[in-house]
């Protein structure tokens, strides 16, 4: 199966008062619904860093969400506001931000962080799991789904990056993929030169001293990744068994990202494209209100009978 769907939404609303996302916390902890609080016996992978806001009925879907390369769960906040009828969990991958503590991993060892994720949500929940990964965390999703995909009703993933598949930047005027860029011999620089590219310079520059620091920090997990992108193919896609939704910004997004999903959206059995109008890469920070309604597909998918 295959299509494509286009998301338009409303203007994006304010917060209301009271839907901030539940503080977070690390392995056993107590977690907090909006008008009181319940214990929740729960292990996580030792020194990972989860955000986890039950939904308002026990029975309700739950959503993992994974962040991409140089991010956090931190910047699905506005996403998590747009979805109060759902269960999320949503953790930083190990060596960023909160999880930095827990080491440095390549995409192996962030895919076996999610299938003791989704292990540990599937003891607790009676609805059903997904998971939706934005860039890099898309090929983490895809890539536990393909290792368990009996602890997945369903998944997403928004750009996710497969080089291996042919798409990859081009020059201008030409047609071959464009040559790896070396990497930097330290990663904070790295890191600088990767925010740089991906969003701009003048964003980096309007970062606080702390922030540009605490982007560099993140390097070495940066560089892992960018090593895992350039290394052999991790897995085959087209063995996913799992309902799936592949999501892309509009026409100004990357043009290999959209070849990307389009190619995806049409070969990968039973999968969705979905094309998210005006969005670039940072749809979930753009454009909250459709990658909300990209997630509610998912969920969809894994509660509509083969």
């Amino acid at each position: 199966m295959s299509s494509t769907s286009h998301a338009f939404g409303p203007n994006e609303p304010a917060a209301a008062p009271g839907e901030d996302i539940v503080p977070p916390y690390r392995g056993r902890s107590r977690s907090w619904f909006r008008n009181g609080s319940v214990a929740l016996l729960m292990t996580y992978p030792a020194g990972i860093f989860v955000i986890d806001r039950p939904g308002p009925d026990p029975d309700a879907p739950t959503v993992i969400l994974v962040h991409g390369s140089l991010d956090r769960a931190e910047s699905f906040r506005r996403v998590l506001r747009r979805l109060p009828e759902l269960s999320i969990v949503a953790y930083d991958r190990r060596g960023y931000q909160g999880s930095r503590g827990a080491g440095v991993v390549g995409l192996g060892g962030h895919i076996a962080d999610l299938v003791e994720v989704v292990g540990t949500v599937r003891a607790r929940s009676a609805g059903p799991v997904v998971a939706l990964g934005h860039s890099l965390g898309g090929d983490v999703v895809i890539g536990a789904a393909l290792a368990e995909p009996r602890a997945f009703d369903s998944v997403g993933a928004f750009e996710p990056p497969m080089p291996w598949l042919g798409f990859r930047r081009t020059d201008p005027g030409k047609d071959r993929p464009r040559e790896w860029t070396p990497l930097a011999e330290d990663p904070g620089e790295e890191a600088e030169r990767f925010f740089i590219r991906m969003i701009s310079a003048s964003a980096w520059d309007r970062l606080s001293d702390d922030g540009r620091a605490e982007r560099r920090a993140d390097g070495p997990a940066l560089v892992a990744d960018l090593t895992s992108m350039r290394g052999p193919q991790p897995f085959d896609v087209m063995e996913l068994s799992v309902p799936s939704v592949f999501g892309m910004g509009g026409p100004t997004s990357q043009e290999h990202h959209r070849r990307s999903v389009a190619w995806l959206g049409t070969n990968v059995p039973g999968a969705i494209a979905y094309e998210i109008e005006g969005a670039q890469h940072g749809a979930h920070l753009s454009h909250p209100d459709h990658f909300a309604a990209m997630i509610r597909l998912v969920v969809d998918r894994g509660q509509t009978p083969a």
